[in-house]
């Protein structure tokens, strides 16, 4: 079963963070070059903020309760990168750059980060 919903607000904050300590290294190496380097820091915090509170608030008791923690883990680790790729193209991609190498670097990178987060959640456990 998921965790009791205040534990759920409980840890929001500290997940946050933590998620963030992971996940912002990762996108100021990866993210391609193009992007000056607020843009990075930016995308580091914004794109997290968007997909966490879901991933932790909503999607526990939308999935984990009626499906299980496997079915959660696939569809809440398919959307974060998923939806984080789709904000960064749609902040960063210009029309002539959203199906080029770098476009593609960006995605790689973001989807990276959350494995890497994911990975070492798992490990924590």
């Amino acid at each position: 079963m998921p965790p009791p919903p205040h534990e759920a607000w409980t840890f929001l904050p500290v997940g946050y963070l933590l998620t963030v300590a992971i996940e912002l290294p990762i996108l100021l190496i990866g993210l391609s070059a193009r992007h000056p380097l607020r843009d990075r820091l930016v995308a580091g915090l914004w794109l997290t903020a968007c997909t966490y509170p879901v991933v932790v608030l909503v999607l526990p008791y939308v999935i984990w309760a009626p499906l299980g923690r496997p079915a959660y883990l696939a569809v809440a680790e398919t959307f974060a990168p998923a939806a984080e790729c789709s904000l960064f193209w749609v902040a960063y991609g210009s029309r002539t750059e959203r199906f080029r190498w770098g476009m593609f670097r960006d995605f790689i990178a973001i989807v990276g980060a959350n494995l890497a987060s994911f990975l070492f959640g798992e490990y924590l456990l």
